[in-house]
């Protein structure tokens, strides 16, 4: 498997991305990868996933890139508007760059909320959507579960404070303010149930479980329980059981 990093440089926008490939003359899909929050382009997980994928499939390619104020991005203040158009911009240039390849999208946490936000408000250019410990009441995640006590009381006070894991990400109160009014729990998901999968453990300490399944059952997206894993899937017998189920309901073939 070969890597190389690039860059997708448009309307004012520099983003950092890496694509992991067997031969990029023959590239007939591609996997768009989207991390969590507070993660980047440089994702274990993705690295294994593309591992597998590539060594065995011909004409397949993963992308990851780095969200808006994530891993080496330059930009400074961090909106779901930027994170929309970044996701947008690096489609764009997969589409031009490689002969309009067919997409596909493994995504994670945050990374899984922004993709589910994205078909709402474009509909769904994607052949299938995995996602792993989506982060579908991100809000609540947030306030509940990444934040730090009297994280929100300096928010309320107009002050910024840092969250997040791998880089910790300068957030305002207007920050988390658009991720309640962008709940997207209020919308249906039925046109698009078919082309979804969801994959949840049932340790996550980070998004709740009863909420990811509560989602799925709701908009009848198939839905699959690992017991004992975390929000992160840091077991290898986890990550496992995750990949081969993605790669199986991508029908890589």
């Amino acid at each position: 498997m070969n890597n190389r990093y690039f860059e997708v440089n448009k309307d004012g926008y520099n983003i950092r991305a890496k694509i992991y490939y067997g031969d990029l003359k023959n590239v007939k899909q591609v996997v768009l990868f989207g991390h969590g929050f507070g993660g980047h382009m440089d994702n274990k997980a993705a690295e294994k996933f593309a591992e597998r994928v590539i060594s065995k499939y011909k004409g397949k390619a993963v992308v990851t890139f780095n969200l808006p104020c994530h891993g080496n991005d330059v930009r400074k203040t961090l909106t779901l508007e930027d994170c929309d158009t970044y996701i947008s911009l690096v489609m764009e240039y997969i589409q031009e760059k490689y002969d309009s390849p067919e997409l596909f999208v493994y995504a994670t946490s945050f990374g899984g909320y922004l993709f589910l936000k994205y078909i709402i408000e474009h509909g769904n250019p994607f052949k299938k959507i995995a996602l792993r410990s989506p982060a579908i009441s991100i809000y609540r995640s947030m306030t509940d579960r990444i934040m730090n006590a009297g994280d929100y009381e300096k928010l309320q006070k107009g002050k910024e404070v840092l969250v997040g894991f791998d880089r910790k990400i300068k957030i305002g109160m207007k920050f988390l303010d658009s991720l309640r009014e962008n709940d997207i729990t209020k919308y249906e998901f039925f046109d698009y149930a078919d082309d979804i999968y969801i994959i949840q453990g049932t340790a996550d300490e980070i998004v709740s479980f009863d909420v990811v399944k509560k989602f799925a059952e709701d908009n009848v997206i198939e839905f699959l329980p690992v017991e004992g894993a975390e929000h992160r899937f840091r077991d290898p017998r986890h990550m496992e059981e995750a990949i081969s189920t993605i790669i199986k309901f991508f029908e890589f073939g």
